[in-house]
């Protein structure tokens, strides 16, 4: 009988093929400090607690169905809409066609915001990112033809979630569907919203009250609908580690459902119909082990309200291929990328998926590219045969081990938040996003000094561009026609009853008797806007404004031994003496685009390098910024685009320094712009564009050349 081969002759064997190497050194510490080991065997098992667990039964680690796809495959959906309501519902008919069985929509930052197109402050974001809604007429048209008592619609929706709900809610009913009928899911994520996207309106008391009265009316009014997609994506989209994704969605869901909870509901009543939603990145492995370590520590979390339906334990997920993986280098990549992520979250057992487009990383997707992404789902469903086994990844070594230490490790930080008092509290006081934006610029500095591979970006560079073709929107166009419905809008409807209606809503946010959705979708029927009920209730709780902190010593803190680093900080010190003070870079973001990753990174790197770094508050106008420069004493002002607004707003805002005599501040612009860009904001007055995937130091040590040319001779002193 052949012996059974040890671990020592495994050892032994790969320290030979290491010349005498001790294999220990193949370890990989993972971002998220878990050690990685180049082998894993039966050993590494012990003591893991939810080995031996079956599909569809608690702690559901192999997934919420007992059958998975071998029953019915995940659900395909496109997260898609842009411009006009018209254009997206053509967008979407065409997916439907194509094999997509659910959709997903996409709002623009006015939208998000709780702005109507014809406010002054969202000239720039207007059917940019996502389609407008400024009422009912646009909510029935965006769903024309599509009957919304056979297609589940998701909408990613958070800080207008009142009046966007309360509008779809009184679309279905004016074609036929009643809401008992309708199905899908809002987001109604105000969290995270605080933490990293921003698209927030309210203070998060309030915010929480919403959360809790769409819970207890789509319990009572929707059973078919979900009253909330808790999402871990946009923490991993602003750059934290997989652990702190997992972690801090669950103390997320944790916090919603003690909210439902305390306006009297029984955990039964809704639990069944909260969902998640989580990124899907690079990290195969890991991002599969993240979603069955998901479901285990969601059912452990649930066992506190002592539900009586076993249901009420499960954790359902849509995930959704990572979009900051996507480069715009080299980008046909992106189809490679967005394969891999799809089948990791496939394997993972998630019950629905978005895959990117891989023109993403430059502007909204083509219907060529969308086409692309949509037959990647099924091609995985339909040729790669993952699914026709229940969890094809169970009982292996790295697997269930990695499943278990990514539990044991977000476990940590879910303590943490409740040492806090909650997850309510800990965003409060800034702890998830400091430790957020703690990671990200973390990442951002091993990309730069290319101890994380990207292909095509960092390693592996073609030696030539190519150029794709990307969608454009023409913002003012859409605008003019927004403002065109709206303005018929309010000349026709009942103007009496509009205004009863609104300051019935009024009523229910002042007193706290009521419900506000209820009360909405009132003020919705009698054709008040998303804008004029945002407005309602922000006459009572105002808009939120957040307190901007930067970090420091972060990315500087990876570069300690760089030369290049060095050299920086050598020329910004030589810079200092010569002058009289630092070089001054504000960086701004305008328009209603809350994703402030790219700005945050950049701030703390900038600082890092000596920079006096200035970072603006979010949502500012040109002429905001404009001022703000002048007082500041700026010299370089740094736009950080993200959502297309750059074409509107990096114009208007050198337009504003011109006519306070301040044209000669260097204007220089960062983030998601496409090539095709350049000429057109570089004409406008830009000096200088890096676009994304562009490495920090490379940039900064371009603007100090433009710094050293424009100060030539001068004194700050004199």
């Amino acid at each position: 009988m052949t012996k059974k081969p040890s671990l020592k002759d495994w050892r032994d064997l790969a320290s030979k093929e290491m010349k005498g190497g001790n294999p220990d050194d193949l370890v990989w510490q993972t971002p998220e400090g878990i050690a990685v080991k180049p082998l894993y065997t039966e050993a590494d098992l012990e003591g893991v607690e939810h080995l031996g667990s079956m599909p569809g039964i608690d702690p559901y680690t192999r997934g919420p169905k007992a059958t998975m796809y071998a029953g019915r495959p995940w659900t395909i959906r496109q997260y898609a809409g842009f411009s006009t309501a018209e254009e997206s519902n053509a967008f979407y008919r065409k997916g439907l066609e194509g094999g997509q069985k659910g959709l997903s929509v996409a709002f623009d930052l006015a939208t998000h915001r709780g702005y109507d197109s014809d406010h002054p402050r969202v000239i720039g974001d207007v059917g940019k990112a996502g389609v407008a809604i400024d009422s009912v007429e646009d909510m029935k048209i965006l769903f024309d033809g599509i009957p919304l008592d056979q297609m589940s619609v998701s909408m990613t929706m958070n800080g207008a979630v009142v009046p966007v709900l309360a509008s779809f809610i009184v679309a279905g009913e004016e074609q036929g569907v009643s809401r008992k009928d309708l199905s899908g899911t809002i987001q109604n994520d105000i969290l995270k919203e605080f933490m990293v996207r921003n698209t927030y309106i309210y203070p998060p008391e309030p915010s929480m009250r919403i959360v809790a009265d769409i819970i207890e009316y789509t319990a009572k009014e929707m059973p078919k609908f979900n009253s909330i997609s808790i999402s871990g994506y946009h923490m991993q989209e602003a750059g934290s580690n997989l652990v702190q994704e997992l972690a801090y969605t669950l103390a997320d869901g944790r916090e919603y459902v003690r909210a439902a909870i305390s306006k009297g509901m029984n955990v039964d009543e809704f639990a069944g119909r909260l969902s998640f939603f989580f990124c899907i990145g690079m990290n195969f492995f890991m991002e599969a082990a993240k979603l069955r370590a998901a479901r285990l520590l969601w059912t452990r979390i649930m066992k506190e309200f002592n539900p009586k339906d076993p249901k009420s334990l499960m954790l359902r997920t849509h995930c959704q291929t990572s979009g900051v993986s996507l480069q715009e280098q080299d980008p046909y990549n992106n189809v490679v990328r967005t394969a891999f992520e799809a089948m990791s979250a496939a394997l993972g057992g998630t019950q629905s998926l978005h895959t990117n487009s891989f023109d993403e990383a430059i502007a909204l997707p083509t219907e060529a590219s969308a086409r692309i992404a949509r037959n990647t789902q099924l091609i995985l469903q339909h040729e790669t045969g993952i699914a026709n086994v229940v969890d094809p990844l169970a009982g292996s070594y790295y697997v269930e081990n990695l499943t278990d230490q990514m539990a044991s490790e977000a476990w940590k930080l879910i303590e943490e938040v409740e040492e806090f008092g909650g997850m309510t509290k800990a965003v409060e006081a800034g702890l998830p996003k400091q430790r957020i934006e703690e990671a990200s610029a973390a990442k951002q500095a091993r990309v730069d000094r290319g101890e994380e591979v990207i292909v095509g970006v960092n390693k592996y560079r073609p030696t030539h561009s190519e150029e794709i073709d990307i969608l454009k929107i023409d913002n003012a166009k859409v605008r003019e026609a927004q403002i065109a419905r709206l303005n018929r809008i309010r000349k026709n409807r009942d103007t009496a009853k509009c205004e009863e209606a609104l300051e019935a809503l009024v009523k229910v946010a002042e007193t706290g008797k009521g419900n506000i959705l209820e009360a909405a979708v009132e003020a919705a029927r009698q054709r008040a806007s998303v804008g004029e009920i945002s407005s309602a209730m922000e006459k009572i709780w105002g808009r939120h404004k957040a307190q901007t902190r930067t970090i420091s010593n972060v990315y500087g803190r990876q570069f300690e031994d760089d030369k290049d680093f060095a050299a920086i900080r050598d020329s910004i010190d030589t810079m200092e003496k010569q002058l009289g003070r630092k070089p001054r870079i504000m960086v701004v973001k305008m328009g209603q685009d809350g994703h402030d990753r790219g700005a945050k990174v950049i701030a703390t790197a900038f600082d890092d390098m000596g920079f006096d770094v200035v970072v603006g508050p979010l949502f500012q106008t040109p002429d905001e910024a404009a001022e703000m420069a002048i007082k500041e004493r700026i010299d370089v002002v740094g736009v950080s685009s993200h959502t297309a607004g750059h074409r509107t707003l990096a114009p208007l805002l050198l337009e504003a320094l011109a006519n306070r005599n301040a044209a000669d501040k260097i204007v220089i612009c960062g983030g998601v712009i496409p090539v095709q860009d350049y000429e057109f904001l570089k004409d406008a007055g830009v000096t200088e564009i890096y676009g994304p995937g562009t490495n920090i130091l490379d940039s900064a040590t371009s603007l100090i050349g433009h710094l050293q040319e424009k100060f030539r001779g001068r004194n700050f002193t004199e």
